[in-house]
């Protein structure tokens, strides 16, 4: 018997929608589709005076969050004539690092990181910078999609010189399909929403502040509706928003959210 059979799940996403939804039928659920991700856009200019803020001045930490947002600087910095010199610089200063796929591409570029956060959670990237001394030192903190106002925080409060990298932006989602998915979750007319990343959860929670429904939207979270995360931080996004009950694979894939999705309803 399938497992999902006449279960309607809601997918948040805005990529590999597809083949999301081919896997929820062939466990017999009805796939609906609400992006609650904005478009990402990149904007090269928006970190050129960032960038040669580096190339020109002594750097004592880098952090990176992400691989991607990390490529993607180098490529920026390549165009503005400055990648040796602040591949260089990455090599010369204390480097952290969040996540496998940061870590995997550091390597490649013979980068050692002094502080690795395996777990690739901002929390848990944080925890493993405590002990770390950022008087007086200039961070270059490289971000992806949106900020990190707790990160930032974190470092500022120890004394340190910000500076962040944000190539990457999102746009919010449409107005309409936030609407449509907080009625389906207060009405009870949908069973689970899959969340991809952690930004699909600040944007539905920054709507239910703005619309006055934040503890309605809680309520059917924690009674009728289940949350789906692909991975550890886009679970700590639900858990910041007070949702105790958060369904997460051991790896973070689409495919595997969804099996673990399954299971949890065969119990």
């Amino acid at each position: 018997m399938d497992k999902l059979s006449g279960k309607k799940i809601v997918i948040a996403g805005s990529r590999k929608t597809e083949e999301m939804s081919l896997l929820i039928q062939k466990q017999g659920g009805i796939p609906v589709v609400r992006p609650l991700q904005g478009f990402i856009y990149l904007d090269e200019s928006a970190v050129e005076k960032e960038l040669l803020f580096c190339a020109n001045n002594q750097v004592d930490w880098f952090v990176f969050t992400t691989g991607v947002g990390t490529e993607t600087l180098l490529d920026a910095a390549e165009k503005l004539g400055v990648a040796a010199i602040l591949l260089q610089k990455m090599k010369d200063a204390n480097v952290a690092a969040r996540g496998y796929k940061t870590i995997n591409l550091l390597k490649k570029l013979e980068i050692k990181p002094t502080v690795i956060d395996e777990d690739g959670t901002i929390q848990g990237l944080i925890n493993r910078l405590d002990n770390c001394d950022f008087a007086n030192q200039t961070v270059v903190v490289q971000l992806h999609g949106e900020p990190q106002p707790a990160l930032i925080q974190f470092l500022e409060e120890r004394g340190a010189a910000v500076v962040q990298l944000l190539p990457y932006r999102h746009i919010e989602p449409e107005s309409a399909v936030l609407e449509t998915l907080c009625h389906e979750l207060t009405t009870g007319s949908i069973d689970a929403v899959c969340f991809t990343t952690a930004v699909q959860v600040r944007y539905l929670f920054e709507y239910t502040r703005r619309q006055g429904i934040s503890d309605a939207v809680r309520q059917a979270f924690s009674t009728q509706v289940k949350a789906v995360a692909v991975g550890k931080v886009t679970a700590e996004a639900l858990r910041d928003e007070g949702l105790n009950q958060v369904i997460v694979p051991e790896t973070e894939r689409m495919g595997a959210m969804i099996i673990e999705l399954v299971k949890d309803y065969s119990k």
